[in-house]
C-alpha cells in the first residue's frame, strides 16, 4: 500500500478520467489544497484517504465483512440509492468472535423483527413511512404504562390538559418555532384563510394553558401534563421503526414554580424518575448535566445570568444530595436553559436517552408569562420542561430489545393464556376461569382451538406469554392449574384463587 498526494486539479482530472463521478462531488467539499490517495497493491486500488489510521495493515488483526444495506449519497432521499457495506475490525479474533456474538443476540431482540412476530406496531407504506400503528398489543402495554405515568403524576399534584395536534401560525411565531425550527416542520395547511402547522412541540400551548388568566404566587407550582402527539420532519433514510419516526405521543410535563420551589420541584421529579426506572426494572442508566458556557453568546439569547446560575446550581446540589454520578457537559446546554439527560444502556451497549428534565428561560419570555408575588408585583415563573418516558415510540424501540419481548406481568400484552388439554372435556371449566380473570381485568386468552397439547404450548412460548396455565382431569378435580411460567419449568397445580392473587 503506498500513499500519494497531488493537487485538487490534478485530482479532479485523475476522478474525471475514470469517470468517478461521486469521487468528483466529494471533491467540491474538500478545501485541502494537497488531496491524499492511497492506493492497493499495483495500481490495483486507489481511493481518497487522508490516512494513515494504522502505521501498519499488520496492525489489522480480525476483520470481517458484516453486512450491506442501501443509502442515499451523503445521506439525501434526492439522491441515488448506493450500497453501504459495513465491515469491523479488532486486535484479535477473540474480539471479534465476542462482538459478533453480541450482535447476533442483539438481532434476535430487534425490535422492528419482535414488533413484528408479537404485532405491536406496524408501518404501512399506504399510511406514510415513519408513521406507525399500534395494534392491539402494543397499544394495551402502552396504554397501561401511560395510565400507570398518569396515576404517578396525579400523586405529585399534576393535573392533565390535551391539546389539538395542529396550531395556527400565530402561535408558532410566538414561541419562535418558525423562526429557529421550521426546517423540522410540515408544510403548513390553509383553513379559512389562516396558516395552520401540525405542531412539532407541545410546549407552546401549554404556555397559552398557563396564560389564560393571572397567576398568583398562591397558584405556584402549576404542574401540567400531556401525553401530546406532535409532528417532526425526519428524512427517509433516516426513519427507523419506532426508534426514528414522524410522529410520536411524548409523556410532557410542564412545572410553572417560583423561586424558592425550585429545589422541592426538582427533587420530586428526581423522585419520579427514579420510581419510574425501578418499576419498568432498569438498573443501568448515566446522568448527564448539560451546562452553559457563560462565554458563548448563544446563553445570553434568553434569561438572565443570576437565573442561569440557579437552575444550575439547583441541578448540581439535587444530584449531589442523592449520591447521583454524573458527567457534566459544559456548553452542552440548549439556547434556552440547562438540561438533564438520563441515558439508558441497550443491547448493543450503546447509550439511549430516555428522560430529560430542562429549564425552559425562552418561552416565558416570549409569551410573557408573569405571576403576581407576595408583594403584589410581576414576576417570571421558572419553566421546567420534563418528560420522564420522552417519548412512547422511542421509549418502546428500547423495552422491547431490553426485555426482548419476554415483558413483565404488569405491563405484558397478554399475562395468561388458558389451555385445555382436550376441547371437549375441559373447555367448559376453562372458559369459567377465562371468565372470572377477564373480570378481574387481566390480559388472558383462551386457546380453544382443536391442536395437540405441545403445539399449544409451543404458540404461547413464541407469543412470550407470561404464564401457560394448563387445564386437564386433575385441575378440574381439584379446582386448581397447571401453572408454567414463560422460559420456565412446570411449577405444578395451583388453586383458582391463589393464582388470582399472583396475577392481580
Amino acid at each position: 500500500m503506498s500513499n500519494i498526494t497531488m493537487s485538487k486539479k490534478k485530482a479532479e482530472k485523475f476522478y474525471r478520467n475514470w469517470g468517478q463521478d461521486y469521487k468528483l462531488d466529494l471533491l467540491k467539499d474538500i478545501e485541502d489544497k494537497k488531496i491524499s490517495f492511497y492506493t492497493l497493491g499495483e495500481d490495483q486500488f486507489t481511493d481518497l484517504c487522508r490516512g494513515p489510521h494504522v502505521e501498519s495493515t499488520g496492525e489489522i488483526k480480525a476483520i470481517k465483512l458484516t453486512r450491506v444495506s442501501g443509502a442515499y449519497w451523503k445521506g439525501d432521499e434526492k439522491n441515488k440509492m448506493l450500497t453501504r457495506i459495513y465491515g469491523v475490525a479488532f486486535e484479535t479474533d477473540q474480539e471479534l468472535e465476542e462482538y459478533l456474538q453480541m450482535m447476533e443476540e442483539a438481532e434476535k431482540r430487534n425490535h422492528r423483527k419482535i414488533g413484528k412476530e408479537m404485532e405491536l406496531f406496524a408501518v404501512f407504506p399506504e399510511v406514510g413511512q415513519g408513521l406507525p400503528i399500534w395494534l392491539p398489543n402494543g397499544y394495551i402495554m402502552r396504554k397501561t404504562i401511560e395510565n400507570y405515568m398518569t396515576s404517578i403524576e396525579r400523586k405529585y399534584g399534576y393535573e392533565h390538559i390535551l391539546t389539538p395536534h395542529i396550531n395556527k401560525k400565530e402561535l408558532f411565531e410566538t414561541s419562535g418555532h418558525l423562526e429557529f425550527y421550521k426546517d423540522s416542520m410540515y408544510t403548513p395547511m390553509k383553513i379559512d384563510d389562516e396558516e395552520y402547522y401540525l405542531k412539532p412541540m407541545n410546549c407552546p400551548a401549554g404556555m397559552m394553558v398557563y396564560k389564560m388568566k393571572t397567576r398568583s404566587y398562591r397558584d405556584l407550582p402549576m404542574k401540567i401534563g400531556e401525553s401530546g402527539t406532535v409532528y417532526r420532519y425526519e428524512k427517509s433514510g433516516e426513519l427507523h421503526g419506532l426508534q426514528r419516526v414522524r410522529g410520536f405521543t411524548q409523556n410532557d410535563a410542564h412545572i410553572f414554580c417560583t423561586p424558592e420551589q425550585l429545589e422541592k420541584e426538582f427533587m420530586e421529579v428526581y423522585e419520579m424518575l427514579i420510581q419510574f426506572y425501578e418499576d419498568v426494572g432498569f438498573d443501568n442508566y448515566k446522568f448527564y448535566l448539560a451546562t452553559s458556557d457563560p462565554d458563548d453568546e448563544k446563553y445570553h439569547f434568553c434569561g438572565t445570568k443570576d437565573r442561569w446560575n440557579e437552575a444550575e446550581e439547583t441541578l448540581r446540589r439535587i444530584l449531589k444530595r442523592n449520591n447521583v454520578e454524573y458527567q457534566e457537559d459544559i456548553g452542552e446546554a440548549a439556547f434556552y436553559g440547562p438540561k438533564l439527560d438520563i441515558k439508558a444502556v441497550n443491547v448493543f451497549c450503546k447509550e439511549d436517552t430516555i428522560s430529560t428534565i430542562q429549564f425552559d428561560f425562552n418561552l416565558p419570555e416570549r409569551f410573557d408569562l408573569t405571576y403576581i408575588d407576595d408583594k403584589g408585583e410581576k414576576q417570571v415563573p421558572y419553566v421546567i420542561h420534563r418528560a420522564i418516558i420522552g417519548s412512547y415510540e422511542r421509549f418502546f424501540a428500547f423495552l422491547i430489545e431490553y426485555y426482548g419481548g419476554a415483558f413483565p406481568l404488569w405491563f405484558a400484552p397478554q399475562q395468561a393464556v388458558i389451555i385445555p388439554i382436550s376441547t371437549e372435556k375441559h373447555l367448559d371449566y376453562a372458559t369459567d376461569v377465562y371468565n372470572r380473570f377477564k373480570d378481574l381485568g387481566l390480559r388472558v386468552t383462551l386457546d380453544d382451538k382443536d391442536e395437540n397439547l405441545q403445539s399449544k404450548i409451543r404458540k404461547a412460548e413464541l407469543a412470550k406469554i407470561n404464564y401457560l396455565l394448563v387445564v386437564g382431569d386433575k385441575e378440574i378435580e381439584s379446582s386448581t392449574l397447571s401453572v408454567r411460567p414463560q422460559g420456565g419449568q412446570n411449577i405444578g397445580m395451583i388453586k383458582v384463587d391463589e393464582l388470582e392473587g399472583m396475577l392481580v
